[in-house]
């Protein structure tokens, strides 16, 4: 009996060690780092949502940071820099210059930090995954959008951002081939202005009055699509321009309803943000080691005919106003 006893009492000392052990191993709680291109936009506060989702989901400790302007890429490497230095295991990145944020990519994965990009790749080999919206077809979906919805000729001027962003050149040339392969449609000028509302309605209302024979325009993000709904509805050309933006913001919503915006090209910033999150916290535990090289999150049109549906509410108004 006192032997049973004592074997008995080793045997629950032996269980409640190992489940000591097992407590410390899966209680370590590494820290991912998202650097986004802005902090102001509703397509990221939709990004942030979803990647504070996944952080809380697999227990990481999450930080959110990103730079005032949406050009400014030296600020994006110092964030990098110091993140690392900090001690961060991993960081979501998007990236605003695809080669001049390369080389912070570069240091940060050689200093051992897993590299996931999301929304905007940059040129680094570090990189484990991208997940974002496959920008070329998102490019042709705009120009179908209104290629499918008016006859005749077109003459179509494009409201494109940062010329350095990979995302918005590769949205140009999918729309540009879309275009030109239809034969009927005109690209009349491209022009580059930043992802700021009021310096895109100024550049926008400055391309409509060089441009007069202008009946297309496409905007290819959020501030960029707010500024050239505003120029539309400032110079009440509605009826003549037929705008394609992308993204969803509260004016360009309410565009639609007015008429000053015709189509939106809707991505899933919600999803990019908890994949990204998700994939860091992968590629740490080791959990899934090979990721895809590139995860489609998908883009839908929302226009006025589709505009209350619940796949379009749940698609445009995805985001959450964080604290």
């Amino acid at each position: 009996m006192r032997r049973n006893k004592i074997t008995a009492i080793c045997c629950s000392l032996a269980l409640l060690l190992c489940g000591c052990t097992f407590q410390s191993n899966t209680s370590q709680q590494y820290t991912v780092t998202l650097v986004a291109k802005s902090t102001q936009t509703e397509f990221w506060l939709s990004v942030f949502a979803g990647a504070e989702a996944a952080a809380t989901e697999y227990n990481l400790d999450l930080n959110i940071i990103g730079p005032d302007a949406e050009e400014d890429y030296e600020t994006q490497n110092q964030m990098v820099a110091d993140a690392v230095e900090h001690g961060t295991d991993a960081l979501v990145f998007s990236a605003i210059h695809y080669d001049k944020n390369a080389a912070a990519i570069d240091a940060a994965a050689q200093a051992g930090v897993k590299i996931v990009a999301i929304d905007s790749n940059v040129a680094s080999d570090a990189v484990s995954t991208y997940i974002g919206t496959d920008n070329y077809a998102a490019g042709e979906m705009a120009a179908q959008a209104a290629l499918e919805r008016l006859g005749g000729e077109l003459n179509v001027g494009i409201i494109n951002y940062d010329v350095s962003s990979a995302n918005g050149q590769e949205r140009e040339r999918g729309a540009v081939d879309a275009f030109t392969r239809s034969g009927r449609a005109k690209v009349v000028s491209v022009i580059n202005t930043l992802a700021e509302a009021h310096y895109a309605q100024a550049d926008t209302t400055a391309l409509l009055t060089q441009h007069p024979e202008i009946n297309v325009l496409l905007a290819f993000n959020e501030p960029t699509s707010v500024g050239a709904a505003m120029a539309v509805k400032a110079q009440d050309c509605a009826e003549s321009v037929f705008l394609v933006g992308f993204d969803s913001n509260v004016d360009t919503v309410d565009g639609i309803q007015d008429g000053s915006v015709d189509a939106l090209i809707v991505q899933n910033p919600y999803a990019m943000g908890y994949l990204g999150v998700e994939s860091a916290y992968k590629l740490l535990t080791r959990k899934s080691p090979d990721l895809a090289p590139t995860v489609d999150t998908s883009t839908q049109i929302v226009d006025r005919a589709n505009l209350f549906s619940i796949d379009s509410q749940k698609a445009l108004f995805a985001f959450e106003q964080r604290d």
